[in-house]
C-alpha cells in the first residue's frame, strides 16, 4: 500500500497529528505572546534578577514576542495546508533547536534564554519536525519526497 494513500484519522480533511500541531503551536503562540508583552513591560524575566534588568533580557523578551508572533502567523496558514506555513512551522522549530542546543553548551546564541526550559523546547521541536516531514503530511503541502 502506497504511504500517500495509508487511511488515517482526519478532522476536516486534515490529519489528526496537524489538528494537534496547530492546536499546541497556537498555544505555544499565544503564551509566549502574553510572557513576552509582559517581560517588556517591566523589563525583567521571572527567572531573573528583578533589581537590574540586562540588555540579554531586553533580548530575550524581544526574541520571546517574535516567536510568538511567528508561531502564530505560521498556524494557520499550516491548518489551510499552504506550502510556507509548513515551511515557516519546520523553520521555526529548527531555529530553536539550534538556539536552545547552544545554550544548553554554553556557547553563544540569543541572549537570556533559560537553560532549564531548553531540553523540553529542543524535544518538542523535535517531534513537530520529524511529524511534518513524514511523507503522508508532506503529500498534503504538496512536497514530493
Amino acid at each position: 500500500m502506497n504511504i500517500r494513500n495509508k487511511p488515517s484519522l482526519l478532522y476536516r480533511g486534515r490529519p489528526i497529528g496537524v489538528l494537534v500541531t496547530v492546536i499546541s503551536q497556537l498555544l505555544i503562540g499565544i503564551m509566549h505572546l502574553f510572557f513576552g508583552m509582559w517581560m517588556l513591560s517591566t523589563q525583567i524575566t521571572p527567572f531573573a534578577d528583578p533589581i537590574t534588568p540586562t540588555a540579554g533580557q531586553e533580548i530575550y523578551s524581544l526574541y520571546t514576542v517574535v516567536f510568538s508572533l511567528l508561531t502564530i502567523a505560521f498556524a494557520v496558514p499550516l491548518w489551510v495546508q499552504k506550502l510556507w506555513g509548513w515551511a515557516g512551522t519546520i523553520g521555526v522549530a529548527l531555529f530553536v533547536i539550534v538556539a536552545d542546543t547552544l545554550t544548553l553548551l554554553d556557547l553563544p546564541s540569543v541572549p537570556g534564554i533559560p537553560k532549564f526550559a531548553g531540553f523540553v523546547e529542543i524535544a518538542y521541536s523535535v517531534v513537530i519536525v520529524l511529524y511534518l516531514v513524514q511523507e503522508h503530511v508532506r503529500a498534503r503541502y504538496r512536497i514530493s519526497s
